[in-house]
């Protein structure tokens, strides 16, 4: 499959952020990313998961949510990272930008969240509901979509490690307040990271299967003006 690649700057209100696109042929949907605290567009397990999901035949979009200027802030402060309103704002604004501009067509959207990210993604899809189909958190802070988290009507998997303890609990409790929408899956053996042998294939076969499950029952939203 030959899928088409390309750099483009997404305006969201007065900050242009760096954003890298996969489109396979004919997509049958797009998947936003939202990498997790320290991280950027570049990291290896969301272009990894990525490059899955695009032979699965989804196009995807991998953005930095901080400018250059905020993110070497935020590497001296990080302040930025944990501002999860802040990055769900933008993200939102990153899910209209999908919806009006269609670089992969009129198709139905996807957000993968990690870590810190999935708390942002949590939060659109619940400012989001008419235009986010489906919503995949990999080793995810749900705790830290607060409020928001009871409100997210978007069908939701959490993925996690067995071993990652901590963020297990955080997830199960999670899933307490996503109800009927959401649905938890631990990798067996694998920590925080997935850098076991074999754990990042299944986030990435698990992920790949929620969405064009969940996006094929999707129509795409109705344009806003």
């Amino acid at each position: 499959m030959d899928e088409q690649r390309s750099t483009v700057t997404i305006p969201i209100r007065d900050v242009q952020l760096p954003a890298d696109l996969m489109v396979p042929p004919r997509p049958v949907g797009v998947v936003l990313f939202a990498h997790g605290s320290g991280s950027s567009r570049h990291s290896p397990r969301n272009v990894a998961v990525a490059r899955t999901l695009t032979g699965r035949g989804l196009a995807t979009v991998l953005v930095d949510l901080l400018t250059p200027d905020e993110d070497e802030r935020d590497t001296r402060t990080a302040e930025l990272r944990f501002d999860i309103g802040m990055l769900a704002s933008r993200l939102a604004g990153i899910v209209d930008w999908l919806a009006v501009e269609s670089p992969a067509g009129d198709v139905p959207i996807g957000l993968f969240g990690a870590s810190t990210g999935a708390a942002a993604a949590l939060v659109a899809a619940a400012y989001r509901a008419d235009r986010v189909g489906a919503v995949v958190s990999r080793g995810g802070r749900p705790d830290l979509a607060g409020a928001a988290l009871a409100q997210v009507r978007t069908p939701t998997l959490l993925l996690v490690g067995g071993l990652d303890e901590e963020v297990l609990t955080l997830n199960e409790q999670a899933l307490t307040e996503l109800g009927e929408v959401g649905e938890l899956w631990v990798v067996p053996g694998a920590t925080h990271l997935f850098e076991e042998p074999g754990a990042l294939d299944q986030v990435a076969e698990h992920a790949g299967t929620w969405f064009t499950t969940h996006l094929a029952r999707t129509t795409a939203a109705p344009r806003r003006s």
